[in-house]
């Protein structure tokens, strides 16, 4: 039966594990844990291919409990309760590790299934997920679990991985090989910091290979290929989507041009054009907004273009938006004036409207005068000292001039103006 390379080259100890010695190296907290023997419920939490089986794998056998695997996103209740009618039988004597891939699939009744067998011990849960825990596991499994973060495996790391899958596959062909300058590297820097995929790769290039004689040459061409876009990770509607688009935007927010580009491109490549251009528009108004107003209408006419235009030439117009508001002057005055607005409307600050705001329902212009009403045009520079908030919110300030130059020179305008001038 076919057994993919990354199975059959799979580490049986923690110190064969890439890339995680945050908390597999010597002294770390879960290497302790396991070193102790004294396993507690846990929830693993990080990208594929990044270890989180092998260590489940490596628990089990360093701790003698039967080891059983489920994904959630196929398993149901009743192989929970198959495996439970397992407990305290021969099949199961000290009792059972239960390995739950993808917890974030199982429903509220699903994980509250395992409640009573993870607390009484006869089942220990480690449980793996590629999404933020915190927003996808239920909380009474949470409250009853520790939660390891694994790490993204850097270049090097998948590097010395992929040594030993093509040391491994040589032997295994009897074959010696030839790399090509940077072959070996490009599929350790192109699979995103997923072991697996880099694994693949090499396996890929065995089975598709031509030796001449006992000779293999692992051409870099042929590496690009079997690895294209395989470092892009961005699930529509997965943690990644939203890390690419909030680092898009504190980016062009802390003035990186070449940030910017970095994570637009990386949208762009996978698809992610409409999602892009939302968040481009909002952080015109959210992050450049008083300070330079007119970028408003111009990201909406680089989006607009570039929804016209469709992929590739879609990314010349947004690449201007992004550069362009990653060297702008910024400011966030405008909404967090709102915000603190509307703060005070949710705590009940309203109050009614002044006399003189109200509308008379009427289209006379002198009846709207005699509310008390002063037609700012009719004053000098347009403005007449008087009260526009309701009487409980007099006096309230929840606009602050920025310190970029367009804001102060509003504030220097309006405060000649009311300084100088008086109603009439």
């Amino acid at each position: 039966m076919y057994q993919p390379l990354a199975d059959l080259i799979r580490p049986e100890t923690l110190d064969d594990v890439f890339g995680q010695a945050h908390i597999l190296g010597k002294g770390a907290v879960l290497r302790r844990l396991i070193d102790s023997g004294k396993i507690p419920n846990m929830i693993f939490y990080g990208p594929s291919g990044t270890g989180k089986t092998t260590v489940a794998k490596i628990i089990a056998k360093q701790t003698n409990r039967t080891l059983y695997q489920l994904n959630a996103t196929t398993a149901s209740t009743a192989d929970i309760k198959e495996i439970v009618a397992q407990l305290d039988t021969f099949l199961a004597p000290n009792g059972v590790l239960l390995y739950l891939d993808e917890i974030q699939s199982f429903n509220k009744k699903q994980q509250q299934s395992l409640l009573e067998h993870i607390e009484n011990g006869k089942i220990t849960l480690i449980a793996s997920t590629t999404e933020n825990p915190y927003f996808y596991v239920f909380n009474a499994i949470l409250s009853r679990s520790t939660v390891f973060e694994f790490k993204q495996l850097s270049a090097d790391a998948v590097l010395q991985a992929v040594h030993r899958a093509v040391a491994f596959m040589e032997e295994r062909t009897a074959l010696q090989t030839v790399c090509e300058a940077g072959a070996l590297e490009y599929i350790s820097s192109a699979c995103g910091g997923d072991l697996r995929k880099a694994l693949n790769a090499v396996e890929v290039l065995f089975s598709a290979g031509v030796p001449k004689g006992d000779t293999l040459t692992l051409t870099l061409d042929d590496a690009k290929a079997v690895t294209q876009k395989s470092a892009l990770r961005a699930d529509r509607d997965g943690d990644n989507h939203y890390d690419l688009l909030s680092a898009l935007q504190k980016s062009i927010r802390g003035s990186d041009p070449d940030a910017a580009c970095h994570y637009l491109a990386r949208l762009l490549e996978v698809g992610q054009m409409q999602s892009a251009c939302r968040r481009l528009m909002v952080i015109a108004a959210e992050d450049v907004g008083l300070a330079f107003p007119q970028i408003i209408p111009i990201v909406n006419a680089c989006v607009d273009m570039a929804l016209k235009l469709g992929m590739p030439e879609a990314r010349i117009p947004l690449g201007d938006a992004a550069v362009l508001m990653a060297t702008s002057p910024k400011s966030n005055t405008g909404h967090i004036a709102l915000d603190s607005a509307l703060a005070d409307i949710r705590k009940g600050k309203t109050g009614d409207f002044p006399r003189h705001l109200q509308n008379m329902h009427a289209d006379s212009y002198t009846m709207e005068r005699e509310q008390g009403y002063k037609y700012p045009h009719d004053y000098p520079h347009s403005w007449v000292q008087q009260q526009y908030l309701p009487d409980e919110l007099a006096g309230t300030r929840y606009y602050t001039y920025g310190d970029n130059k367009l804001e102060q020179l509003a504030k220097q305008y309006w405060e000649a103006i009311k300084n100088g001038h008086s109603a009439k």
